[in-house]
């Protein structure tokens, strides 16, 4: 298995993605708004994936966060909250927040079943901090970090109650952000000392199964690479400091803040310790690429892959549509407060 997720180009397979998807056998996929149309759509492009490799458990995923991170859309898909508003609600009722954050989560994640999709990268457990770029902003669960870790640990319970495990992100911490990493490289300059508040979080929910690095230089840990790429910062800070024993994506590869092409960016992530290398936009050059360079998928990545999938809940045969109301219902008379 060649541990990487690949991106897909539109709303099916090509005949040149399912040869090449064949023959790489890769960890798993990401679904973005260019694959998306309808629910029945949507469903046969996850089953066709799910057929080309025989596996049920076939990882696909998707940024399904809420707010300006939703990539299932209105008017076929609910809206789900940012981040912030949970935030918000736990400044009036601590409890309430939580558990409107926990059944929000589980929504989402029966949306996500309902269409074969198995795995979403939320909740963020990054800090928000001021004067910080927005590319986190709203969608942050809190400034403190043991509110984010209580709101972040109620995302994970949600979602692997409702058929879906949760990706913690951004490892060791995309708070203090200066630009959009999307677009450039942010060098991060606060102390040790100064970073134990970002990495608060990720220590307490550190038994997650899944998690995924940002891309970011934090000069108190190493001045020169950036953390996707960095082995001081994968195994002394992710591994051994914040004691992260999951599945570790890399963020896309793709984005402007790594040097390199993206083949050699993912040799490099691989080397650092990342488990799985992820790359977005379904260039198949660099799918195929990246497929030469990497190593085969080691052993023990393959059981962290296995042991996160293994979490998913086994699901009821419910209605997807009563289920689906319900649970919203409940979440927005819970968010009454702040409405």
């Amino acid at each position: 298995m060649t541990p990487a997720v690949f991106g897909i180009s539109g709303l099916t397979l090509t005949a040149d993605e399912k040869a090449f998807f064949r023959d790489s056998d890769p960890a798993g996929y990401i679904i973005f708004g260019r694959n998306i149309e309808s629910k029945a759509q949507l469903r046969a492009l996850t089953d066709d994936l799910r057929a080309i490799h025989g596996r049920d458990d076939l990882s696909i995923l998707i940024d399904q966060e809420g707010g300006r991170v939703a990539r299932m859309q209105e008017p076929v898909w609910p809206k789900f909250p940012a981040g912030e508003v949970f935030d918000r609600l736990y400044d009036i009722a601590p409890a309430t927040a939580i558990e409107a954050a926990r059944i929000n989560a589980q929504a989402i994640a029966v949306s996500l079943r309902e269409v074969g999709i198995t795995v979403d990268c939320h909740p963020l457990l990054d800090v928000r901090q001021p004067d910080a770029n927005n590319v986190i902003g709203d969608r942050a669960l809190g400034s403190e970090p043991m509110r984010v870790a209580a709101l972040g640990r109620a995302i994970l319970d949600g979602l692997q109650r409702g058929g879906v495990v949760g990706v913690v992100k951004h490892l060791p911490g995309h708070g203090r952000t200066s630009v959009d990493t999307h677009k450039a490289l942010p060098t991060v300059t606060a102390s040790d000392e100064e970073l134990q508040l970002d990495l608060a979080p990720f220590k307490a929910l550190n038994q997650a199964p899944m998690g995924m690095t940002g891309h970011l230089l934090f000069t108190a840990w190493d001045a020169e690479t950036p953390s996707t790429l960095s082995k001081t910062v994968v195994q002394d800070i992710i591994r051994d400091r914040i004691g992260f024993d999951g599945l570790l994506f890399t963020d896309d590869l793709d984005m402007e803040a790594l040097s390199g092409t993206v083949p050699e960016r993912a040799e490099r992530a691989q080397a650092a310790g990342c488990d799985i290398a992820l790359n977005c936009w379904a260039k198949i050059d660099d799918m195929t690429g990246i497929a030469k360079r990497l190593a085969p998928m080691s052993e023990k990545t393959r059981q962290r892959l296995d042991r996160a999938m293994a979490t998913i809940a086994d699901t009821k045969d419910a209605d997807i549509d009563d289920e689906l109301a319900e649970l919203i219902d409940k979440r927005d008379g819970l968010m009454a407060a702040i409405a």
